[in-house]
């Protein structure tokens, strides 16, 4: 009989996971799986169970937010055999999950992470350690571990939202030098992120239409300090899929690695959490590094 870790945080989103405990079970137990299940008991703990037992199951199950995604996957990556991972979203964004055909009802996507399709996929190095979907800097990057898990859970998406106008006044951007496959870039910047999604900050297609999970490759979005009102209306019409950029501010590629340097400490969020402040970033596609179970 094949073994399942389910790790769940009760505390994700609105903590609606509690009340869908054991009808997920159940799904898990009916698609023939052994399971051991365990809640997390803090920041990082996922990570760390996962990277101390991830080697005795042959699927790791989480259900909780992007961050309990996040600490999974990190974790799995200090291992050389790591199991398939899959994933029910109970965050308050759940980026990552547009990515994979997930069904809406918690018992349906149970089902999936018990029955669904393993699929590669690309994981990124950041330094010395890891992320799944997307590494960033600059504007409103903080909103995400700055804004209160009550607030979340009261506002959801709308959170973010709120949180990211009301730091408008402070914005600040970055001398930057980038260097990539393609090429060097160098300048001052407002907001750069190297993704493997389709969908960001619940905004779908920033990063372009044609995303694939396992090439290899990372699309990645950098936006120039604006010094004009035209660049900044620019700017929002690109974002916003609504134009092309005809300012230049707006510069994307795709490249399997990544160095960004910066003459002062640069604040980076991975996946949604916090991931330091170095002045040298050094980003690398790790290929298929993972199997993440697809719902269809």
């Amino acid at each position: 009989m094949r073994r399942m870790l389910f790790l769940y945080n009760l505390h994700a989103g609105k903590g609606q996971a509690r009340a869908h405990l054991a009808a997920m079970l159940e799904q898990f137990t009916r698609a023939g799986w052994l399971v051991t299940a365990r809640p997390t008991q803090g920041k990082g703990d996922a990570g760390e169970i996962a990277a101390e037992l991830g080697g005795e199951f042959d699927r790791i199950v989480c259900c909780g937010g992007d961050g309990t995604l996040h600490e999974v996957v990190c974790g799995l990556m200090d291992r050389s055999a790591r199991p398939e991972v899959g994933y029910v979203p109970a965050g308050s964004t759940n980026d990552f999950a547009k990515n994979l055909s997930l069904p809406r009802s918690f018992t349906q996507m149970a089902a999936a992470a018990a029955a669904g399709v393993p699929r590669k996929c690309d994981i990124g190095r950041f330094n010395d350690t890891h992320f799944i979907y997307v590494a960033a800097f600059g504007a409103f990057t903080d909103v995400a571990y700055g804004t209160s898990q009550q607030f979340k859970n009261l506002f959801g998406h709308l959170a973010y939202v709120v949180e990211g106008v009301a730091r408008l006044p402070g914005l600040k951007s970055y001398s930057l030098t980038v260097e990539h496959d393609g090429g060097t870039l160098e300048g001052d910047f407002l907001y750069g992120m190297v993704s493997n999604t389709v969908s960001v900050g619940g905004f779908k297609a920033v990063t372009g239409y044609e995303v694939a999970l396992d090439d290899g490759l990372f699309e990645v979005l950098l936006i120039r300090t604006p010094t004009k009102p035209a660049q900044v209306q620019s700017i929002l019409r690109v974002l916003l899929q609504q134009g092309s950029d005809e300012s230049g501010q707006v510069v994307s590629f795709r490249t399997a690695r990544l160095r960004c340097t910066c003459p002062e400490p640069m604040p980076w969020t991975l996946d949604g959490e916090f991931g330091g402040a170095p002045q040298v970033a050094e980003i690398e596609n790790c290929p298929s590094a993972l199997s993440i179970v697809y719902g269809k």
